[in-house]
């Protein structure tokens, strides 16, 4: 890679001074990015910069060699330092004017940044809709056709990738949170904006890869069928690659193949990427009813205690292996050891054969009440498990000949009702629902903080 790349490129980025690196680079970037090409002379970039280190919001510069300097100065050292460090190249033309440029690289790697500061999210449907519309077209030249359908592809399967890993990463991450407000709020303003509404939701519905898979293997496999479509493609790989036309026809097939496998095992992707979305938004809310739990019964006394170790062991950053230093555990749980066995605690002796005198059963009636009031118990703690199709009835409900409500105006008076509140928004996103949501601005009622939504009815 450093033959291409300076060996030096990625220091400016990992300096004391990396912010004021980085705000320079976009400063010449957005100038160059609006020309024809990237060339610009080195006076106007020279003034951009002397400009930004005028300003009071400018990041500081730590840097002896030009303590003191002034603005220009300043301008005209980062210029030599990013062409130091291999980010810019300055050419002098034939009326003796320098002209700077990016290098090739720094402007894939600097759009690749961006695209990451701004959290930009892939669209699937374009990858998928370019590869359907490639796979029914017609050209002359189906080897570079086939090439981009193989790259789109590659972006295509990437993508899914990325999103598994992002909710792989909310999981992992769920346990630095520490109150019931912390995670409904990465829950609902991060998570379910950035994953589940970017781009979860829209995998399942507008960008829903099995509308278009069909045909896209099909026409795929009968491209491989046909030794005239082999033979053309072929021709096209042989003059990109530089090789035979034998190892050209070979590689049309590997490429088809390695496409139609690409979209009849992207299934495995879909259903662990839908398994972990579950996932997280049942850790979620599970960790959350924890943080609610209170009282002197087993689980609020439980729960105390897991909240106390948790709590030292974020605090002195333990790992788990040093929950046994912890102190106050040698007061709740005391376990003896011994050294010898008795060996009566080993052995059983020999019994003889004893007379068998069975006993009478005496009949007793079954305390109905006893078992109405167990039976009672246990359909009512049926009854508060929530699940879609409790949702959607509850919903009903409260909209009756509504078509529309806001989340703030459902009952909101008990830690229940606002469980249920939490379903409803997490159930609109499923298209099986008979309801939709709209998040609306955040809003405080009843002593909850949340982001306010619209519910309305699906016709």
């Amino acid at each position: 890679m450093f033959h291409v790349i300076n060996e030096n490129f990625f220091v400016p980025l990992a300096s004391p001074n990396k912010k004021v690196y980085w705000e320079c680079i976009c400063k010449l970037f957005s100038v160059l990015d609006y020309q024809l090409s990237f060339g610009v002379e080195r006076d106007v970039l020279v003034e951009e910069l002397q400009y930004y280190f005028e300003q009071i919001q400018a990041a500081d510069l730590q840097e002896d060699e030009i303590e003191g300097k002034s603005s220009r100065d300043k301008a005209n050292w980062m210029i030599r330092k990013l062409e130091y460090y291999g980010w810019i190249e300055i050419e002098t033309d034939k009326s003796y004017v320098q002209r700077v440029n990016f290098k090739e690289y720094a402007v894939k790697i600097i759009r690749t940044l961006l695209d990451i500061a701004e959290g930009k999210q892939i669209e699937y449907q374009g990858y998928i809709y370019t590869i359907y519309s490639l796979v029914r077209g017609r050209t002359e030249n189906p080897g570079i056709v086939l090439l981009s359908i193989v790259e789109n592809t590659d972006m295509l399967i990437t993508g899914l990738k990325n999103l598994n890993s992002s909710i792989k990463r909310y999981i992992d991450e769920l346990t630095k949170f520490k109150t019931p407000a912390e995670i409904m709020d990465v829950l609902f303003n991060d998570y379910i904006e950035n994953i589940v509404d970017k781009a979860y939701h829209r995998l399942l519905t507008s960008d829903n890869v099995s509308k278009f898979r069909p045909e896209i293997v099909e026409q795929l496999e009968r491209k491989s069928r046909s030794k005239k479509y082999v033979q053309k493609a072929g021709v096209d790989l042989a003059g990109i690659r530089e090789i035979s036309q034998e190892e050209a026809e070979e590689l049309v097939y590997q490429y088809i193949h390695q496409v139609v496998d690409a979209f009849q095992n992207m299934d495995e992707i879909l259903a662990e990427i839908n398994q972990k979305n579950t996932q997280y938004q049942r850790a979620a809310i599970n960790r959350a009813k924890f943080y609610l739990i209170g009282g002197e019964d087993v689980r609020g006394q439980l729960k105390e205690i897991l909240s106390a170790i948790g709590e030292r062991m974020n605090a002195e950053g333990m790992n788990f292996g040093g929950i046994y230093r912890i102190e106050f555990l040698d007061e709740l749980v005391r376990l003896y050891s011994s050294a010898v066995l008795d060996e009566k605690s080993i052995y059983t002796p020999t019994e003889g054969k004893k007379t068998f005198e069975p006993e009478a059963l005496e009949e007793s009636a079954p305390d109905l009440e006893f078992r109405n009031e167990k039976l009672q118990r246990m359909m009512e703690k049926l009854a508060k498990v929530l699940n879609p199709e409790k949702i959607n009835q509850y919903v009903m409900r409260q909209l009756k000949d509504r078509d529309t409500i806001s989340a703030s105006e459902l009952p909101l008076n008990t830690t229940e009702d606002f469980v249920k509140l939490i379903y409803v928004r997490l159930y609109g996103q499923r298209k099986n629902m008979k309801y939709r949501i709209v998040v609306k601005e955040e809003i405080k009622h009843n002593e909850y903080q949340f982001r306010d939504f619209v519910i309305e009815r699906k016709e």
